[in-house]
């Protein structure tokens, strides 16, 4: 459980966040270039592990207490988890990194478009559909499989977000996290064995996939919990919406991956909608009671620490 501070600190809140964001999208710019030695599965089974030993560090679990509750929402967890990352992979194998990632964000925002309070919160899925119209305008008929698997883990980050209210409310936390990525790393790695064979124990490919493994999950995830609690979760989930945005900065950073100009304006155009079906129900709630304190529900594509 996270203990909230006595007086806010946005600066400090806000360069957590974004840290998170970059931390995240940069690991999976620099995870690409494993597929070549390992496959998109090797990768995974390496991101894993790392985490896993990382987050179990942190966490340390074995001093939880836990109960088939908390051991049933973290093994669901970690198998919804593990599959994100498969798809996730494996779409990044056959498209753009930006395209992926927005893609991908659907699936938070698909979340708080349904469970949006009104109408007005809910027109923001009219934007999301144009830039999701304007990415798929610059794709071939040889692209269906990736976004195919980038709309498939989109699935996941919306059954992930739903899990991990469910593993808050058991009361396992960041520990049930770490048990999580440990349950798909002991499934993913003999299925990355079998894929990669003996390239998957070389010392250089094993590092960089631990050190993804560190910048996709274990970074981010302590960024986060250490952003909200100095933020609202409002303005977490605004900075969360920077995902896709960030994604294409990495793609061109690290893998030289330049856009057309429509697929930008369709990444972006997914980025503003985000951001509104975020900043409605605030906006919303400021004008219905400007005397008590403001209540938002749980940030854009949070992710469990901060359950």
């Amino acid at each position: 459980m996270t203990s909230r501070p006595t007086t806010p600190q946005p600066a400090l809140g806000t360069t957590l966040a974004v840290a998170s964001v970059t931390s995240v999208q940069f690991g999976a710019a620099v995870a690409t270039h494993l597929f070549a030695r390992v496959s998109p599965v090797g990768t995974v089974s390496l991101r894993l592990v790392g985490a896993a030993l990382v987050l179990g560090l942190v966490a340390r679990p074995w001093r939880q207490r836990w109960t088939r509750a908390s051991l049933g929402a973290s093994a669901l967890f970690g198998g919804v988890f593990t599959l994100m990352n498969v798809t996730l992979y494996l779409a990044l194998d056959r498209l753009p990194l930006a395209t992926v990632i927005t893609l991908e964000f659907l699936g938070p925002l698909t979340v708080a478009i349904i469970t949006a309070g009104s109408w007005t919160t809910r027109v923001w899925a009219v934007p999301a559909a144009a830039g999701v119209a304007l990415i798929g305008g610059e794709l071939s008929g040889g692209d269906v499989v990736g976004v195919m698997f980038a709309l498939s883990a989109a699935c996941c980050w919306a059954g992930y977000i739903l899990l991990s209210g469910r593993m808050g409310r058991a009361g396992s936390g960041l520990a049930g996290l770490s048990v999580g990525c440990l349950c798909g790393a002991l499934v993913m790695l003999p299925v990355g064995a079998l894929v990669a064979g003996d390239a998957l124990v070389r010392p250089s490919t094993a590092a960089i996939g631990m050190a993804v493994g560190v910048l996709s999950s274990a970074i981010p995830y302590s960024l986060d919990l250490l952003a909200l609690r100095r933020l609202p979760t409002a303005v977490f989930g605004v900075l969360t919406s920077l995902n896709p945005g960030m994604g294409a900065v990495a793609g061109f950073l690290v893998l030289d991956q330049e856009l057309p100009a429509t697929t930008l304006l369709g990444v972006v155009t997914v980025m503003l909608a985000s951001i509104g079906v975020t900043v409605t129900p605030m906006l919303q709630g400021r004008r219905r009671d400007r005397r008590g304190p403001l209540r938002s529900g749980p940030p854009l594509g949070t992710r469990p620490t901060s359950a």
